[in-house]
């Protein structure tokens, strides 16, 4: 199961009830953090997010959006006794930043923390069930994309026919990654024999602040579910680009370019009350467009 929940869906300012950028990603048993802008403790608290299922923790770039809640939920969890590691993935200075803010509150974590800085694109996490890498999106300071991949087998064993083919229950693993059986008889038993196709793997990319760049069209290309900055709508383009954001109609092009199959918009600016007219826009390009509503889970 693969899954995001809004924490947090507005930009610089908490306004309207609306919240600085914060989601979970939940893959299987795991629960990843995305980002951890100011209010996401209450916000966890609100929707009945625990925190001691968090495991890794992404921060995309060093705007206080994106992070000032981080040093608040460490702490926390520190009060309440966490002894499980947490893995941190952040632009590099972000370290400083922590070990200060520890040392001048006299503060030790009771859990391991492992922070690892961003430098280059590719693979961060690895996991038998899933795959994490990352992206670099273009903003006024460092910033990063994550996508999060799930790992199934491309192929489902059809039990009974391998029995009836004589495969041992013991290489059904096998089966599932496309090996053909040789039996004691040098005898080989194609794979599609004893096998249906698997189910698709899914896969979520969440790409942060950035101004319009096609270029991001080809690192979240054919994902399942994208998430992208909509800071304003579309006449505004000027000030978005000049303040390396999107509108609702960039967002949604990136979608179509890439070919995903259902886009979410957020990061909204807090000169808007109501946001219907984000989705209205959006879908004007991309039909399978939703906004992304603090509280709300999107199942991948």
């Amino acid at each position: 199961m693969l899954a995001v929940t809004i924490l947090g869906n507005n930009s610089a300012l908490p306004a309207f009830d609306r919240h600085p950028t914060a989601q979970i990603i939940t893959m299987n048993e795991n629960h990843f953090l995305v980002d951890c802008g100011e209010g996401t403790q209450s916000q966890m608290a609100k929707y009945k997010i625990r925190r001691s299922k968090i495991t890794h923790i992404f921060i995309s770039h060093l705007h206080g959006d994106h992070y000032f809640g981080l040093i608040g939920l460490l702490t926390s969890m520190g009060l309440l006794g966490r002894q499980l590691d947490i893995h941190l993935f952040a632009p590099a200075p972000l370290k400083e930043m922590i070990d200060m803010q520890l040392h001048v509150a006299d503060t030790k974590l009771p859990f391991p923390l492992h922070f690892h800085p961003l430098g280059e694109e590719g693979l961060l996490v690895k996991d038998n069930k899933f795959d994490i890498s990352c992206f670099r999106v273009r903003h006024r300071i460092e910033c990063w994309g994550f996508k999060f991949d799930e790992i199934k087998a491309p192929r489902k064993v059809n039990p009974d026919k391998a029995r009836e083919h004589g495969v041992p229950a013991s290489f059904f693993e096998r089966l599932k990654w496309g090996e053909d059986y040789l039996n004691s008889e040098n005898e080989l038993i194609k794979n599609e024999l004893v096998t249906n196709s698997g189910t698709i793997p899914k896969s979520y990319a969440y790409s942060a602040d950035t101004i319009y760049e096609e270029s991001i069209a080809e690192k979240v290309k054919n994902v399942s579910l994208l998430y992208h900055e909509a800071t304003y709508l579309k006449d505004l383009h000027q000030r978005a680009a000049s303040r390396f954001h999107c509108t609702t109609i960039e967002a949604a092009q990136i979608a179509k370019l890439a070919n995903v199959q259902k886009l979410i918009i957020g990061h909204f600016s807090s000169k808007y009350e109501r946001l219907d007219d984000f989705e209205k826009e959006a879908r004007e390009v991309f039909e399978n467009t939703e906004l992304a509503i603090e509280g709300v889970t999107y199942r991948v």
